[in-house]
């Protein structure tokens, strides 16, 4: 969607589009050590899943892998999709959407806040902290649902890097 501006200047019609955000999150998850949450180092603070804005040139896979190394400091292998989120006030700095993946840390004992995490660690599904930012109450319910296999993981890039062989149009920047 778009706003048509004009130039104050020049009266030139200036486009401006307000598109959704795109994102990235994963549920970090070891069978036994539970989820990994972040306390938020900035607005909105509180606790959170890992997560970060999808760059220029960049795959939601990738962007994924990125943010959990910046944000936990762990390698991640990513198992599946779990959903995409967009509700336009999930964030109320700006409409998102996010890419929802599961993952399993390679290294679990690695874990250290980074970036823009104030904390991060390992809680149980039964004993998580709130207030959760966001939508991820929501989120995680779905991944309780997967658990119980109530709702499955859609297949995503088995490589984050992965690129697209010799289809032209699909070829990475």
């Amino acid at each position: 969607m778009h706003h048509p501006r004009y130039c104050p200047s020049c009266g030139t019609l200036v486009v401006k589009y307000s598109n959704p955000t795109p994102t990235a999150d994963v549920v970090i998850y070891d069978e036994t050590r539970g989820i990994v949450l972040v306390r938020r180092g900035h607005p909105p603070l509180g606790m959170a899943l890992p997560g970060g804005f999808i760059e220029e040139g960049e795959t939601a896979e990738h962007a994924a892998v990125r943010e959990m190394k910046e944000e936990t400091g762990l390698d991640v292998r990513l198992l599946g999709l779990l959903g995409v989120y967009s509700h336009p006030l999930r964030d109320l700095r700006c409409h998102t959407l996010t890419t929802v993946f599961v993952g399993r840390p390679e290294r679990p004992e690695l874990l250290k806040a980074g970036d823009d995490a104030a904390s991060a660690a390992f809680y149980l599904l039964d004993a998580l902290p709130t207030p959760l930012c966001f939508d991820h109450a929501r989120v995680i319910g779905h991944f309780r649902d997967y658990l119980a296999g109530r709702r499955p993981l859609l297949p995503c890039a088995e490589d984050p890097d992965a690129t697209f062989g010799d289809i032209p149009y699909l070829r990475p920047f």
